[in-house]
C-alpha cells in the first residue's frame, strides 16, 4: 500500500486499520506492528487483555476495554500488539481521535453487517465534564434504542483512571445523608462512564529490576549484545532524569546507546 492509498475507505482489500478523519475512513498504508511477546512486564494484563480480544475475535462475549495508568508502561503497545496478533483472524482497527467521538454512530453504522471484527481504538482519552463525547461514548458502550454492534469492540486509553479530570468543585458536591457519604452528579458521572467498560486494566511503572530487564531486552533488538554494571547504572540515570521507569523510557536509553556504538563503527 502507497501514501496515497490513505484516502481509501472500508472497501480497500489490503488495509489491516483505518482511522477516522473529517468524516471518512482512512486506510493505514503503514501499521505499527508490535509483537506481544517483547511487552515486558506486563504480563497479567497482558494475559487478560489478548484472551478477552481472542473471545471477541472468536464472535463469543467480550468486554470493552479501559487501559489505564502511568505513561509509558506499555498501554497503547498492548493495544497495537493485539491488532497485530489477531490480524490474520480477521480483526481490524480503527483509530477515533477523542475529540471525534461525538462522530461514533457514523462510524459504528457501516461496520454493523461486516463480516471482520473491529477494535475501535480511542488514545490517550480524557474529556471534560460537559463534553459531548462524553454522552456519545455511553451510548457507544452501553447502548441507545439501537441493538450493540457486535462486532465493534472498544478500547481506550488513559492516563486517567475515571477518564475525566479530578476537579475541586468535584469533591465539593460530595454530602453526607443518614452517616453515609454520597458522591457528587459531577463524579457520579465520571464513574458511570468507566463503569461501562467491562475490563478494567491497571499499568504501573516498572520496578528497577523490570526496567533494566526491558532495557537489555531493546539493546538486543538493535543488536546491541553488550551489557555490564556500567551500563545498567547509566540506564539508571537516564530513567532518573526522565522522572520515570518504563517500557518507553527502557526503549529510548537503547536506541540511543544503540545508535552511538554503531555510529562509533560506521
Amino acid at each position: 500500500m502507497s501514501d496515497s492509498d490513505e484516502t481509501m475507505g472500508l472497501d480497500y482489500p489490503a488495509a489491516r486499520a483505518w482511522r477516522w478523519r473529517d468524516g471518512h475512513f482512512q486506510a493505514i498504508a503503514h501499521l505499527h506492528r508490535v509483537d506481544a511477546d517483547g511487552l515486558l512486564g506486563i504480563d497479567r494484563v497482558k494475559s487478560q487483555f489478548l484472551d478477552n480480544l481472542a473471545q471477541f475475535v472468536a464472535g463469543h462475549p467480550a468486554n470493552h476495554t479501559l487501559l489505564t495508568g502511568a505513561r509509558g508502561t506499555g498501554k497503547s503497545s498492548l493495544v497495537k500488539a493485539g491488532l497485530a496478533r489477531f490480524a490474520d483472524a480477521g480483526l481490524r482497527g480503527i483509530e477515533v481521535s477523542p475529540h471525534d467521538l461525538t462522530d461514533l454512530p457514523d462510524i459504528v453504522a457501516p461496520l454493523r453487517d461486516r463480516e471482520e471484527r473491529y477494535l475501535l481504538y480511542v488514545d490517550d482519552f480524557t474529556v471534560g465534564r460537559h463534553d459531548p463525547a462524553l454522552t456519545a461514548l455511553k451510548t457507544a458502550l452501553d447502548g441507545g434504542l439501537d441493538a450493540p454492534v457486535e462486532n465493534v469492540l472498544i478500547v481506550a486509553t488513559s492516563n486517567r483512571r475515571y477518564l475525566m479530570p479530578s476537579l475541586k468543585s468535584d469533591n465539593e458536591e460530595y454530602r453526607w445523608e443518614n452517616d453515609e457519604l454520597h458522591p457528587g452528579e459531577s463524579t457520579e458521572s465520571t464513574v458511570s462512564l468507566s463503569e461501562r467498560f467491562g475490563l478494567w486494566l491497571s499499568f504501573h511503572a516498572f520496578s528497577q529490576a523490570q526496567y533494566l530487564d526491558a532495557v537489555r531486552h531493546h539493546l538486543q533488538s538493535f543488536g546491541h549484545a553488550a551489557w555490564d554494571d556500567e551500563l545498567a547504572v547509566l540506564a539508571q540515570r537516564w530513567a532518573l532524569m526522565r522522572g520515570s521507569r518504563s517500557g518507553r523510557v527502557a526503549q529510548q536509553f537503547a536506541r540511543d546507546v544503540a545508535g552511538k556504538a554503531q555510529m562509533k563503527h560506521a
